[in-house]
């Protein structure tokens, strides 16, 4: 998603900031916004977790699955 710098210094000067404030003010603001959206995961990123956590549950289980059998067995 983009965003319109130039239309937000129009709007900043509107407002009675001069010219070098209004540049400055969007430039922050198109920053900010573009360090929030780098901190999203992706779809991509939510699959692998869903994985990684299958796996390490399903390992869990086994585990405990193992240790219960052998006390029973050999406890």
């Amino acid at each position: 998603m983009s965003y319109d710098t130039h239309e937000t210094v129009k709007r900043l000067k509107g407002a009675n900031f001069s010219e070098d404030q209004a540049e400055a003010l969007a430039t922050i603001l198109r920053d900010q916004r573009q360090n929030d959206l780098s901190q999203l995961a992706t779809k991509i990123d939510l699959e692998l977790l869903k994985r990684d956590l299958t796996i390490r549950l399903g390992g869990m289980i086994a585990v405990g699955v193992g240790f219960l059998t052998a006390s029973k067995f050999f406890g």
